[in-house]
């Protein structure tokens, strides 16, 4: 599963043709997503229709973070929320298999196989000559079709086979998957505002330092849990919402470029200002840390609608909002590559701030799903191998030539090649948030 969330950004899938010895099948990696600026920036980025900015400086006890703002993506301290995050993705998997398999299910097309995961099979039961299967690999999954299977009962001219079927029906079948993550999406918004309420947020000046870990430069150096640094080296830390996601980045940037030099943070603790120096360790990439989680000083509060039509006006701004945000995240990753692909996440970048999220508040989990959901919607439609868009347009294609097909070894060319580089690039980050993780990196 690849992330813009960019490679877990949410999850890719296409069809793809192999060789007239194995099924055809929708496949589903995970995609890369990416996040702008800090760490789960796309938890503030315009998330809420009210906010409120006051500037007495007080102490918020009641925050918790919901952005990872340290020089790792977090750790798994707590078993219960990283349990917590695995089943938001699972989840999310199984909703883009579920509209793939519906729409062919529904429309009489044979389907022979609905997996989450790849790679060896863990468990798996038959029903109505489909096989349904949890595999080891949790990197996305797919739903088999026996258009090529030698080993099918189907004769090869069969009309109820997915290559058989008009082009509408077969853009139905590879478009379901994106539909239904982006209906998924509205449902948890929904469903949020409705038992929880609308997020109002009202901001306070600084950058919350929600937790330190034991023995890091942070711990050293006398910084605490509850600290608000009000500004670094001297330099004022912004208090309107927007610029307060832009802080934590600003803090981590000083603190990336200053290993093993002193930072002079004022903070505030208990209703006093103080100046703390702390000196960063250096990473293996020769960065600084300190060892800290970083957040927004913002105190969110929630609304809940007077009516149905109310609850329905809040979820519309809640979804078009994200949804620009994520859109926009994904353009400038592409317009900015090599400033943003740092930012682009696997699978285990993506549990571990899930994990986080978990750990913060029930707003973070909620808009940390539906944010996946969206992001997996969009990284799918582009065009692109081994994504559904590609699977699209090699339709559209057949379209333009009249409704002949390119040949058989061009599209499994075509659509091969992306299966592999997503693969590769999958591995590459997931060793690379691996090493990226606070426990691993205290190890080496």
């Amino acid at each position: 599963m690849l992330t813009h969330l960019s490679l877990l950004s949410p999850s890719s899938s296409s069809t793809i043709r192999l060789h007239n010895t194995k099924p055809k099948s929708l496949f589903h990696p995970f995609p890369p997503s990416s996040y702008p600026s800090s760490n789960l920036t796309f938890l503030h980025r315009k998330p809420y229709p009210h906010e409120k900015t006051t500037y007495p400086h007080t102490k918020n006890n009641t925050f918790k973070p919901s952005a990872l703002a340290d020089f790792g993506f977090g750790n798994f301290e707590s078993a219960q929320s990283v349990l917590e995050a695995v089943s938001v993705l699972t989840a999310i998997i199984v909703v883009h298999e579920s509209g793939h398999f519906l729409a062919a299910y529904l429309q009489g097309i044979h389907v022979s196989k609905f997996a989450v995961g790849f790679g060896p099979i863990l468990a798996k039961f038959n029903a109505n000559n489909v096989e349904y299967s949890l595999r080891a690999f949790p990197l996305g999954g797919f739903v088999g079709f026996p258009d090529n299977d030698p080993d099918s009962d189907i004769p090869v001219d069969d009309k109820n086979l997915l290559k058989n079927r008009p082009i509408v029906d077969r853009v139905l079948v590879i478009s379901a998957g994106v539909i239904a993550n982006i209906v998924f999406a509205y449902v948890i918004i929904f469903l949020h505002i409705v038992f929880v309420g609308m997020p109002i947020q009202e901001s306070f000046p600084g950058v919350v330092v929600p937790e330190v870990r034991p023995f890091s430069a942070a711990s050293r150096d006398g910084l605490l849990p509850g600290d608000v640094i009000l500004s670094v080296n001297d330099v004022e830390i912004p208090k309107s919402v927007p610029n307060s996601v832009n802080s934590v980045s600003q803090v981590v940037d000083v603190i990336k470029k200053s290993p093993k030099s002193s930072v002079l943070f004022k903070v505030g603790r208990g209703g006093e200002d103080f100046f703390i120096k702390v000196t960063p360790d250096q990473n293996l990439d020769g960065s600084g840390r300190i060892g800290v989680q970083l957040a927004p000083n913002v105190k969110i509060l929630n609304e809940k609608p007077k009516d149905v039509l109310e609850a329905f006006s809040f979820t519309g701004r809640e979804f078009w909002g994200l949804t620009f945000n994520v859109v926009d995240s994904l353009k400038q990753t592409f317009l900015k590559f090599s400033q943003t692909a740092s930012k682009v996440w696997g699978p285990v970048a993506i549990i571990a701030v899930g994990a986080e999220v978990a750990k913060s508040n029930i707003n973070g989990l909620y808009q940390f799903a539906a944010i996946l959901n969206l992001n997996l919607a969009v990284i799918n439609l582009l065009p692109l191998p081994a994504l559904d868009g590609g699977s699209l347009a090699l339709i559209l294609v057949e379209a333009i030539r009249g409704g002949r097909k390119l040949p058989l070894e061009v599209e499994q060319g075509i659509m091969s090649s992306g299966i592999t580089l997503v693969f590769v690039l999958g591995i590459f980050l997931i060793i690379r948030d691996t090493l990226n993780l606070d426990f691993i990196k205290d190890l080496l």
